[in-house]
């Protein structure tokens, strides 16, 4: 059982880049029902990982919360279908 909820992020903007406070997150695209198959991403120890699915560049910050975004707005806060 998960004993935390992984965050889903969305680039619905198109932006090259989105940076993120977490390094272990699903990329989804856009929100539904234009979204891609939802993508794990695990960083690792790395500070950058990319969307095999839509090419979004994500690079992790450790100054911005699990919830913020640069540019904000790119968290999913509706009701996502398990990948």
């Amino acid at each position: 059982m998960a004993d935390r909820i992984v965050p889903h992020f969305l680039n619905e903007a198109g932006v090259p880049m989105i940076e993120i406070g977490v390094r272990e997150f699903m990329c989804m695209g856009a929100e539904p029902p234009s979204d891609h198959p939802h993508i794990f991403i695990d960083m690792g120890e790395e500070n950058e990982g990319v969307c095999g699915y839509c090419a979004t560049l994500y690079r992790y910050r450790p100054d911005l919360h699990p919830d913020e975004t640069v540019p904000p707005g790119q968290l999913f806060t509706g009701t996502a279908a398990a990948a």
